[in-house]
């Protein structure tokens, strides 16, 4: 325990007072120091506590507020990998943006690490909200950070889709505990007796929003290409992997979920395989990557959300390495378009073999990170005897290969050397800037060092588990697979039918939203102007006659204003009380 630090203090105030503390220093330096300083104190702050077990947590600071319990802390084996993963990325990423990182990315980098560990220690529902709106506002910024006006609005629409989930889960929170609910952050029950659970659905639509659901998912496509080198790469580990965390908390066994990540892990390979943008093609990558884990949480048990767990853990270290070489390169080049590299192996040697040891690790080559991950979910699949689900994993993952495996490495560095002397006229790109290699290394490292002795996963995994991933069978089984993915590659190049690189703007199913939907605005804004303009002018004449017919009768001269002789007001006193007699004497 760390002595000046509360024992059930939750480390993610410690990133949150750090992004504070950065946002004050004048240096980078300073920034990058108070980073390093509140990412260790958290990590410290994290091992000190004790940790739980699935079926039984451990609870720190737990209070009762307006009737509800707030449970801040909650230590279980499954918020503690995931907290342990954001704190490692959080690390890479204040070193790689040692040198480059703004000071609104370096603090609001920390505060977004902070909140995504904040949300994955979070005991109920009301924190968990907390830190789910604090990690949509900080990230903003970051993509803001671009600094150009497709960022600016790339981050406004970032920004609804991320306002509108947290207001999607608060209005299912506030429905959850009005009918008497725990505020407990536990699973829920998509299908009930008395068929699907509105609250429920609302609940996993919130989720669902966050982790790029289909048809959900182009925000992520749109807006992480448009940050910066250092903010792509903050983004990339955060905001998926909290929605993945909450999914794997609140909805494992829910069936609904297998086939939308099978459609995730399936589709995001062709439009990656158009697509020219190579920081693009990893966000397509990285949704298909997500599939396998929304995948695995539907088909629950033990293995399966142990291979969600294990593929998060290591997709957001190689997914950041793959990042950060295209990063670099847009560092040194000013572009991550695949028209307008290649032959970058000459002058970045380093960046090269960092980003394809990230591209083996996504492949789940053996001996490589994802292998040892991706292959349990593959095999849950199968023992559940789900064949289309293990047919399109299969399928997805051979084109994890050809997009993000071959695709990234091959046209960026290798393909049409565009930065020779003899045809530019200039010298070639430098290398990376050393913090960013020394991020890149360390991220490798990591990818080589699972991959090798996959114990250092297995045992951060949320369940007990003997699993070997290196049987002959997992591994002669992907080997197959990724030799004729290869083959398939080569043979396509050869004979000049693989998509050729085009300049271009893929716009995904946001075309329905910017075409035709902005289309339907156009016509509809005015036409809803005519014809409120009609209502209002039908509006005023209407008051016109109304007005005219109450002065007709009231106004002077009308026909109640007029005076009245002093017999008639008599006479028409009389027959009222004549009346009244009369029913009186009736009753």
């Amino acid at each position: 325990m760390i002595p000046f630090i509360p024992g059930d203090f939750n480390p993610a105030y410690l990133l949150c007072i750090a992004g504070i503390l950065a946002a004050l220093s004048p240096s980078k330096t300073g920034r990058g120091i108070i980073g390093l300083i509140g990412i260790g104190l958290g990590l410290l702050q994290l091992r000190s506590l004790g940790v739980g077990q699935m079926d039984s947590a451990i609870y720190y600071g737990v209070m009762e507020i307006a009737g509800y319990e707030f449970i801040p802390l909650r230590m279980d084996k499954l918020s503690v990998i995931f907290a342990t993963i954001f704190h490692i990325a959080a690390l890479i990423n204040v070193i790689y943006g040692w040198s480059h990182a703004t000071r609104l990315e370096s603090s609001m980098g920390l505060i977004y690490a902070g909140s995504a560990i904040g949300g994955a220690l979070a005991g109920d529902l009301l924190t968990l909200f907390s830190f789910w709106e604090l990690a949509a506002i900080s990230s903003v910024f970051i993509v803001w950070a671009g600094g150009t006006h497709a960022a600016f609005k790339a981050g406004m629409r970032y920004l609804v889709v991320q306002v509108l989930s947290g207001l999607t889960l608060l209005a299912g929170i506030v429905l959850h505990l009005s009918r008497g609910g725990s505020s407990e952050f536990g699973k829920f029950t998509l299908m009930g007796e008395a068929g699907v659970d509105p609250v429920a659905a609302l609940i996993l639509f919130a989720f669902g929003l966050k982790a790029a659901f289909p048809l959900l998912h182009t925000w992520l496509q749109d807006s992480y290409p448009k940050a910066t080198p250092v903010g792509a790469v903050l983004l990339s580990a955060f905001t998926t992997k909290l929605a993945i965390y909450t999914l794997v908390r609140g909805f494992e066994g829910t069936g609904i979920l297998i086939p939308i990540g099978c459609v995730m892990t399936a589709f995001p390979v062709f439009f990656a395989l158009i697509e020219n943008d190579l920081r693009k093609v990893l966000s397509y990558s990285l949704n298909n990557q997500l599939g396998f884990m929304v995948c695995a949480i539907g088909i629950g048990g033990p293995l399966a959300i142990n291979g969600a767990a294990g593929h998060a853990f290591v997709h957001i270290i190689y997914k950041a390495l793959l990042f950060m070489g295209m990063g670099a390169v847009v560092v040194r080049v000013g572009t991550a378009k695949a028209t307008e590299l290649g032959g970058l192996h000459k002058s970045m040697p380093w960046t090269t073999v960092f980003t394809i040891i990230g591209a083996m690790s996504i492949s789940a080559f053996p001996l490589f990170s994802g292998f040892v991950a991706k292959s349990m979910i593959t095999l849950a699949a199968a023992e559940a005897h789900m064949l289309f689900a293990y047919l399109v994993l299969l399928f997805a993952s051979a084109g994890v290969l050809e997009h993000s495996g071959i695709k990234i490495p091959y046209f960026a560095f290798f393909a049409h050397d565009r930065f020779a002397p003899s045809v530019t006229g200039r010298e070639r790109p430098k290398e990376a800037p050393r913090p960013m290699l020394i991020a890149m290394g360390i991220a490798a490292f990591l990818c080589l060092a699972v991959g090798f002795y996959p114990p250092i996963l297995y045992g951060l995994l949320p369940y007990e588990t003997d699993y070997h991933a290196y049987t002959f069978e997992h591994v002669a089984t992907q080997m197959q697979l990724l030799m004729f993915a290869i083959l398939a590659f080569m043979l396509l190049v050869k004979y000049k039918l693989y998509p050729d690189e085009v300049r271009s703007t893929n716009l995904d199913v946001d075309w329905l939203w910017r075409v035709p939907g902005r289309r339907l605005v156009e016509w509809g804004v005015p036409t809803v102007a005519r014809l409120w303009h009609l209502i209002w002018n039908n509006l005023r004449a209407l008051n016109v006659l109304v007005v005219r017919g109450l002065t007709m009768v009231h106004g002077p001269g009308g026909r109640l204003s007029r005076s009245l002789s002093v017999g008639l007001s008599a006479g028409s006193t009389g027959i009222v009380l004549a009346i009244v007699l009369i029913l009186t004497f009736l009753n």
